[in-house]
């Protein structure tokens, strides 16, 4: 029962004395002022965000109002225009705080277990709604009466105890607030109540709203009263169909928990409102319930979007006499339920659908929508700012990452950025236009305003941003200017008018002068005029063009001060034309200075380009162009853009693109030209370089279907616009496009299994694509109509596809030939709804369902046979349009479940697929049909494309499924899908979208280990069986040319040297330059050289310090890992037990029995191949050129001795491959595809003997085993016979060249091996082995020994071993071949005798003479042991294929830990590096690792934590190598994590800057640190310290350090939930250092030798490491080094500090002494340093080299 001193009502603001602000608090813009309506005063609460500006009771949100009463009274009326917020903390008697809020910002009504958000949404003077949630103008004051218990216990089933506290934010007028147990009626007098039949109570006089004499109450203001008393939930829920028109008597479900506004006559309604009931039509409207609504396309979701509506009335009442407080539904409604359909139930039953939101925009692929001229530099060139159709993108150049403005609803037609990157302005294309004005750093929307423009053409920013103009056109297509300011908005008011005029001229381009504010300039046809805003009036006059007046001008711009000195206000307008002219006008006197006319190439029939020249005669068309203080950039609808002095003596530079220019932009800096394309394209142009770089491609009309290929990662599209694209997934570039002018694609699915894709056309044409050859591989056309769908079996045995007139065809797509099998008539609904999925296949195979025969059937066949299984008709009646339901699309879900899900134009039904029984329906609350459809493979989820929105269903949620919708798109969305890993979705329609899911599906849940495969491996055969199953690695696939219309770079044409340049090389001549495309696998390449630049070389002299070898403290013990990028970069001589491969730039030569290494060091660069001479004596390797090199350099070793005897170098490149001749006189060396060139050499002297420039690349070159004179080279279709003729000093080359047979097929040759005499044996990249009589000089026999490339061939004796791209290792018994060479043999005369399958691509290979036992090499760096007698392969060495990111050791030391981008933690031995267990999660990067402490107790209680790139957090058990734990702290990738000292809590930090703290046992993140926000996190160390230390609690210390150069320092007692910040560092670092590309980390570690101290690297004004005392908080001592550290590592066993170095130097510094050693032998960055925990090794990774150095004496 509620206190005395609250009856019978209480006056809230007068308890409270909320005018002395002592007991309540006021934000903003919060006055007091006169209501002419209530003629008193009232509170005005406005700011343009609505958190901005409020009124808090009470003032502090720990104290409590304590109100008791039933009934909160709220008399406010919100401010047209405007959003209002009310937000009510109650308390309910189990003590839970619940938040209650009531906004027009909301879109529908949300719940969860602590927050109930509700819309208040306002009815239009029309019957529809206004979608944009501000309040009309001429709103009313309204009366909002809230029953609060009967909320709680409607929605969440809480019981009331008070309310807690209030909070009514912007933008609203409020008189007061009031609480009691009564029910008041605003409307009723006391003479009223009185004479009522029913009991009514007036309201106090003090909270009456004023009444002229004899009007109505409700003609004047609005009485909303929520919930209504109508919400209670009968106990009969489910109605039976009753005939149209018969009214529905007795009690029926009210399922739509609305208030009811007590204010005008009902009106029959489709959605749920607040109306005001006629007391004649009351009895009747009381038993009457409301119908379902229909939910918006820009609801964010649509779960319960028609539960908990607020919705008032702004329309004028007929006259009406006075009216109860009775709740009353809409009268006059008949709902028709289906008998089997499942009874909706209330929302306080519905499962909450969480996260919310699910989904997360990631990427998008597209650019432009209205316009592709609208572009813009950041004020720092490093991102750039484009719309793609209603979103606005910003895009980071060097890291490739998008950040997005969302809100509009249609495509942006015009952009504009202030000259300080404050705000940004945005114009919508949809009339009437409305405007946004955005605070750029933060992405929010300032500002949402009405133009007064109809359209809007352009807009530009003054300098400062106070100032915003715009150009467009009024509804009579009038030319408008405005000018508006937007001061007040910084200030939290709105956009203000300040000058506005109508002309009759033409406007294409507007600019407002930077040197001047009040300035500004226009061109258009014909007209070129100066304004200037004076005294609030915008004035223009023109200027004088003389014989240019009736030019059509495009574009203009005003010329750039070079420097502070120069008066900025004589700047130069420059403005074009069309017709190519381009004057230059003085604004002051505002005449032409100069006019000058681009004239075309002179000869465009030359094949030379022309000097393009300015002078008399028909010009260019000009877009576009733009002004810096050195250059004119011009773009022109040739496709060229031209870079010209501003004297326009000469072309500076020209690129050319593949379509118009629309638009050009020089960066702030000068040194980089943006430009657009109207077939959308965006790039720049990099000066210096001369390079162009593509930074996004669109379809320049909408995408109508799609296909992903799960195997290689690829995207393919078609659009209206008549091409297919194909695009990577992982980097959403586009990688091919196909373009068809006369027969535009509809349809398109990719082969499962094959790298090939079908597409579907307007003609009926089925053609398959190969995307190795990149050409038509087959093409059907049948006597039918367009295609319609397309689908493939998962199996990849059949494709279907229906068309236009209801055929179905099946085809046979097994093989490489599709070929039709059989088409069935009428089967396919001919006039079904545009949908990609009109056909579906489950996920066996086995089945087929379409649309048809008519649009209310649904049929599955047998997919094999095409007999019809089941048929079924889903026609119902739609409630809402009267008429019969059509199936529009068609999906299955997982096997496990057998459904069928059917989108209908009313609602997804889900169907059995076995019986065709309704198993359930999901009703839809869009009401345009859903195209497309798509179950995850878990079956939690369901996507939907509805409208312009994606809407996301809870599928495993059986009774009140909810469901979230997604915004974006302007147009309507085409289809949808999950990516294989149902970790991201795509949606394509105006653009293509991809989304983050956020959400964790509860199959992985409840399987914690399905995602992630565990391997153990260890010695002995068959080891490496069970890692390959979790590798998930594979050969690299072949990249074929010609590719149609590939996505290449721009070709630029230099026509002189930029101004201060050398007149270097034309760039027009590069085509001349060697193809460096990558024809086959087989060729190497350095996948990660990443080298800094040092201006002195390699090293600098004075600054590295190199020891004797007896001197050094640091010794290389072991390599880990294997170069897979490497090619016959593998030896191994089983006679002598030789074995050497390469790893990095070292030769690793190891003893097979004991394990021991050698190392030989000295390549500058990565080893590319190996070969080692008959008689085992010399080794020869060669690498690839460094950056200081002119040539490559090879180096002849001594076996015996380990020692380079010789250094050779010839090739300006890569060597391919190397070869000594059978009697070891000759060594032949062959250069890759930019080399081209065979050398020969001696090997008695090492000098070149001959050197042969080849036509073409060759793929692989071999002496001949029988004579030595001899050798082969094998290319494009062609073997080249290499004869050698000594005359004395002088040796000849005699060449002879065959021709592959075309009988033969094969495409290039790749691989080659000598058999006996005279057979040598040739692999193809098609897969095939050909077989040569070299004394012939012919091929007699060819067989399919592969289907995909072979890269190796080894032949002893009667076997050949053939290796390929896809890690297939094949042995082959050709023992008959001599033989039979001259009777004709055939591919029968060779059979294979066995097989195994590896984890890569074969890039090297040794066998014994009997070809039993070998050596085999991957390109997923690993080694395998091979025995065909036993048929097995065994693992000999191991490494990661990509970057190894951690190193972790056990606290015993017994073992270590490598985490890698690969996804894979493996375990090591450390006593003999043998890998002994490997966690692999697919589809993740691993970023960082930990080992749990000593402290965690016995070894079997030993974990692993392991960071993720998708915010997830994995504990791994590694006793009983399963994993334990999987959580999901972070929302960006983790960059660090550590354990705390007693190993019961974890800390990880991400790439956004947060630190999260979790409870291992719970794995419950209890706290986040959020000091280093926007930088990330580089390191997480913890130590252990004694309670009290350094003046602060706890028994931890650690530290972060971020990016941006700072060091926190923490103490923590995480079991009484404390920390406390100890210290901050912060080191500054040089401007000029943040323009030199990639910073080095900012690494920081505690020194163990004396925890008082901490040591830091990191960029900044000088090369050095900071030791920085945590006692006397100052820097105690600096370190000079020669370079930025890259890593870093304190010994914990003596005072040795381990650095690395970009320039691939390690550094051992002696803090003792005071001394420091140098080493080499790291073939990349040296970005990992570690210390084991005893202090006696060290281990360093360059990329994913794992070098083991033992420090000496230790």
């Amino acid at each position: 029962r509620p206190s005395a001193w609250q009856q019978p009502f209480l006056n809230i603001f007068r308890h409270f004395r909320v005018d002395e602000w002592k007991r309540s608090a006021k934000e903003g813009d919060v006055a007091v002022v006169t209501d002419k309506t209530l003629k008193g005063t009232v509170y005005r609460i406005r700011a343009s965000i609505s958190t901005g500006s409020y009124i808090q009771l009470p003032r502090i949100s720990t104290q409590s109002l304590g109100l008791t009463g039933r009934y909160l009274y709220v008399l406010f009326r919100p401010l047209s225009s405007k959003h209002f917020v009310i937000h009510l903390d109650v308390s309910t008697e189990d003590s839970q705080v619940i938040r209650v809020s009531f906004s027009s910002l909301f879109k529908e009504f949300k719940s969860t277990a602590t927050w109930l958000q509700f819309p208040f949404v306002f009815e239009a003077r029309t019957s529809g709604r206004d979608l944009s949630g501000v309040a009309p103008a001429g709103t009313r004051w309204t009366f909002l009466q809230l029953n609060l218990p009967d909320i709680l216990l409607l929605y969440l089933n809480h019981s009331y105890s008070h309310l807690k506290s209030i909070r009514l934010c912007a933008s609203l007028l409020v008189r007061n607030l009031y609480t009691s147990d009564l029910c008041f009626d605003p409307a009723a007098s006391v003479t009223g109540a009185r004479q009522a039949k029913v009991p009514i109570i007036p309201v106090p006089r003090e909270m009456a709203f004023p009444v002229p004499k004899g009007e109505s109450w409700h003609d004047h203001y609005v009485h909303v009263r929520f919930p209504s008393d109508g919400m209670k939930v009968p106990s009969e829920l489910v109605q039976k169909t009753r005939p149209p028109g018969t009214g529905l008597l007795g009690p029926m479900p009210q399922l739509l928990p609305c208030p009811v506004a007590i204010s005008k006559p009902m009106q029959d309604s489709g959605s749920p409102t607040v109306q005001k009931p006629s007391p004649t039509a009351m009895s009747a409207a009381l038993m009457a319930p409301r119908p379902l609504a229909e939910n918006s396309l820009s609801l964010q979701s649509s779960k319960s979007s028609v539960l908990g509506v607020l919705s008032v009335c702004s329309q004028l009442p007929a006259p009406c006499s006075e009216a109860t407080g009775v709740d009353v539904a809409a009268h006059s409604v008949h709902v028709s339920v289906h008998e089997s359909a499942l009874a909706l139930e209330d929302s306080s039953c519905r499962e909450h659908f969480l996260p919310d939101p699910i989904l997360r925009l990631k990427r998008v692929i597209g650019f432009g929508g209205h316009s592709t001229k609208w572009v813009l530099w950041t004020k720092d060139g490093a991102a750039v700012i484009y719309p793609c159709h209603a979103v606005i993108i910003t895009l980071c150049i060097d890291t490739g990452e998008q950040r997005f403005f969302l809100g509009h609803t249609d495509k942006v037609s015009a952009l504009a950025l202030d000259g300080n990157n404050s705000l940004l302005a945005s114009a919508q294309a949809q009339p009437p236009c409305m405007m946004r004005l955005w605070d750029f750093q933060t992405r929010v929307c300032l500002s949402l305003f009405r133009s007064p423009m109809h359209i809007v053409i352009a807009l530009s920013f003054s300098d400062c941003g106070s100032l915003l103009c715009g150009v467009g056109k009024d509804r009579h297509g009038r030319t408008v200017v405005v000018a508006w300011g937007t001061g007040p908005v910084r200030l939290g008011g709105e956009v203000v008018i300040l000058a506005k005029v109508h002309t009759d001229f033409d406007v294409q381009a507007f600019r407002v002068a930077f040197f001047d504010g009040t300035r500004m300039a226009s061109c258009g046809q014909g007209s070129v005029r100066l304004w200037r805003l004076h005294g609030g009036v915008l004035r223009s006059c023109p200027v004088d063009l003389g014989e240019h007046r009736a030019l059509p001008f495009t574009d203009l711009a005003f010329e750039q001060a070079q420097d502070s000195c120069q008066e900025t206000s004589s700047g130069t307008l420059y403005v074009c034309s069309r017709s190519g002219h381009i004057l230059e006008i003085d604004h002051r006197r505002m005449a032409v200075q100069h006019a000058r006319c681009l004239l075309p190439t002179q000869a465009p029939s030359s094949p030379h380009l022309q000097k393009q020249t300015f002078g008399a005669g028909p010009g260019v068309t000009i877009s576009s162009l733009s002004i810096s203080p050195a250059m004119c950039a011009v773009g022109s609808e040739d496709g060229r853009l031209r870079l010209w002095p501003l004297d326009f003596s000469s072309v500076l530079l020209e690129a050319e693109h593949e379509g118009p220019i629309s638009s050009v932009c020089i960066s702030p800096n000068g040194l980089r030209v943006l430009s657009t394309t109207s077939t959308g394209h965006l790039g720049f142009l990099d000066i210096p370089s001369q390079e162009y770089s593509v930074l996004a491609r669109s379809h320049t009309a909408s995408v109508l279907a799609f296909s992903m290929d799960q195997t290689q990662g690829q995207l393919a599209t078609v659009s209206q616009d008549h091409t297919v694209r194909i695009w990577d997934l992982a980097t959403l570039q586009q990688l091919y496009d196909f373009t068809s002018l006369d027969d535009a694609p509809r349809a398109i699915t990719f082969h499962p299994i094959r790298p090939a894709f079908f597409c579907g056309f307007s003609s009926g044409a089925v053609r398959s694509f190969s995307l190795e050859a990149t050409e038509v591989m087959v093409e059907h056309m049948c006597p039918q109509g367009a295609i319609t769908g397309l689908a493939v079996t998962p199996d990849g045995t059949h494709l279907f596809s229906s068309c236009s007139r209801g055929n179905l065809a099946q085809y046979n797509c097994s093989g490489p030939q599709c070929c039709i099998l059989r088409v069935a008539a009428s089967m396919v609904c001919p006039d079904a709804h545009p949908s990609p999925n009109i056909l579906a296949v489950s996920r066996d195979s086995h089945l087929l369902a379409f649309v048809g025969p008519s649009k209310s059937t649904v049929t599955i066949v047998d997919s094999a046979s095409l007999d019809e299984l089941l048929r079924v008709d889903i026609s119902t009646l739609d409630q809402a349009s009267s008429c019969l339901d059509s199936a529009v699309a068609v999906c299955f879900s997982p096997a496990v479940l057998g459904h069928l899900l059917v989108s209908t134009t009313s609602k997804v039904m889900v169907l059995d697929a076995t019986s065709g029984h309704i198993i359930r329906e999901l009703c839809t609350v869009h009401p345009a049909a859903c195209p497309s459809l798509a179950l995850s493979e878990d079956a939690h989820f369901l996507l939907m494309a509805t409208g312009r929105a994606v809407t996301l269903w809870d599928y495993s949620t059986q009774a009140s499924p909810g469901s979230q919708v997604y915004i974006g798109h302007s147009e309507p969305v085409q289809a949808v899908a999950f990516t294989s890993d149902q970790q991201h979705v795509l949606s394509v329609g105006d653009a293509i979208f991809l989304w983050d899911v956020l959400a964790i599906p509860k199959s992985r849940q409840t399987l914690p280990t399905s995602p992630l495969s565990v391997a153990l491996a260890s010695p002995g055969p068959g080891v490496g069986q069970l890692d390959d199953a979790v590798s998930g690695a594979s050969g690299l696939p072949r990249l074929q040319v010609p590719v149609p219309s590939q996505a290449s770079p721009l070709r630029l044409i230099h026509a002189g040297p930029l101004e201060g340049g050398d007149g270097a090389e034309s760039t027009r001549n590069r085509g001349a330059q060697p193809c460096t495309h990558l024809y086959s696998y087989k060729h190497f390449f350095a996948r990660h050289r990443t080298l800094a630049k040092v201006s002195d070389g390699p090293y600098s002299v004075k600054s590295v310090a190199f020891s004797p070898a007896s001197d050094q403290q640091l010794h290389l013990k072991a390599v880990l890992g294997y170069s897979g990028s490497g090619r016959a970069n593998m030896v191994w001589r089983p006679d002598t037990g030789f074995f050497a491969y390469t790893c990095g730039c070292l030769v690793v030569v190891e003893d097979l029995h004991s394990g021991a290494q050698q190392h030989w060091f000295g390549h500058p660069e990565e080893i590319s191949t190996l070969a080692l001479s008959h008689n085992t004596q010399v080794l020869a390797s060669a690498s690839g050129r460094s950056s200081i090199a002119t040539h490559c350099q090879i180096r002849i070793w001594d076996v015996s001795e380990g020692l380079c005897h010789h250094l050779i170098s010839h090739h300006d490149t890569n060597v391919q491959a190397v070869a000594f001749s059978s009697d070891d006189r000759l060594l032949v060396t062959l250069g890759d595809y930019g080399d081209r060139t065979l050398a020969l050499w001696s090997t008695t002297t090492y000098h070149l003997l001959s050197s042969t420039r080849l036509p073409e690349p060759v793929h692989g070159v071999a002496f001949n085993p029988w004579e030595a004179d001899e050798l082969v080279c094998v290319g494009q279709h062609a073997v080249t016979f290499w004869l050698l003729q000594q005359h004395g000093a002088d040796i000849n080359l005699q060449v002879r060249q065959e021709s592959v047979p075309e009988a033969v097929g094969a495409d290039e040759l790749t691989s080659l091996c000598y058999g006996p005499l005279p057979l040598l044996y040739c692999g193809s990249s098609s897969g095939q082995v050909c077989v040569w009589d070299t004394r012939a000089g012919h091929c007699f026999l060819a067989w399919e020994a592969d289907d995909s490339e072979i890269g190796m061939l080894l032949c002893s004796g009667s076997r050949l071993v053939s290796g390929s791209s896809a890690g297939r290792l094949r042995l082959w018994a050709v023992g008959t071949l001599p033989e039979l060479r001259h009777k004709g043999a055939r591919s029968c005369s060779v059979f294979m005798e066995c097989e195994l399958s590896l984890d890569g691509a074969i890039v090297s290979a040794s066998f014994d003479d009997s070809m039993e036992m070998g050596v085999v090499g991957t390109m997923a760096s690993t080694l395998w042991y091979v025995s065909w007698v036993e048929g097995t392969s065994t693992r000999l060495v191991s490494g990661h294929w990509s970057k190894v990111n951690e190193v972790a050791f056990s606290p015993n030391e017994s073992h270590c830990a490598t985490c890698g981008e690969d996804g894979s933690v493996r375990v090591w031995s450390l006593a003999s590096l043998e890998l002994v267990i490997q966690f692999q999660v697919l589809n993740q990067s691993c970023l960082c690792l930990a080992w749990s402490p000593q402290s965690c107790g016995r070894p079997e209680q030993q974990r692993l934590a392991a960071g993720y790139s998708d915010g997830t957090l994995r504990l791994f058990s590694v006793s009983r190598t399963v994993m334990e734990l999987k959580m999901h702290p972070h929302l960006a990738a983790l960059t660090a994590v550590a354990f705390s000292t007693d190993g019961q809590t974890i800390l990880s930090g991400d790439k956004d800057g947060l630190v999260a703290v979790s409870h291992l046992c719970t794995g419950m993140t209890f706290r986040v640190v959020s000091d280093h926000r926007g930088a990330p996190i580089s390191t997480i160390q913890i130590t252990s310290k004694e309670h009290g230390d350094f003046g602060v609690e706890g028994t931890d210390l650690w530290l972060a350090a971020s990016g941006d150069q700072r060091v926190s320092i923490w103490g923590s007692d995480w079991l009484r939930n404390h920390c406390e910040l100890l210290d901050w560092l912060s080191f500054p670092m040089p401007a000029g250092l943040e323009t030199q590309g990639h910073l080095p980390p900012s690494l920081a570690a505690f020194c163990p030798w004396d925890r008082g101290l901490l040591v830091y690297v990191g960029p900044g004004g000088h090369k050095e490491v900071i030791v920085y005392s945590l006692h006397q908080k100052q820097v105690v001592e600096r370190i000079p080094v020669p370079f930025f550290a890259t890593s870093l590592s304190l010994s914990t066993g003596a005072c040795l500090m381990a650095l690395g170095f970009a320039e691939r130097v390690l550094r051992l510094v002696d803090c003792t002494s005071g001394t420091s050693q140098d080493f080499t032998g790291h073939g990349y960055t040296v970005h990992l340093c570690r210390f084991t925990p005893s202090a006696r090794q060290l281990f360093t990774v360059a990329h994913n080299e794992i070098l083991v150095w033992e420090v000496t004496g230790h």
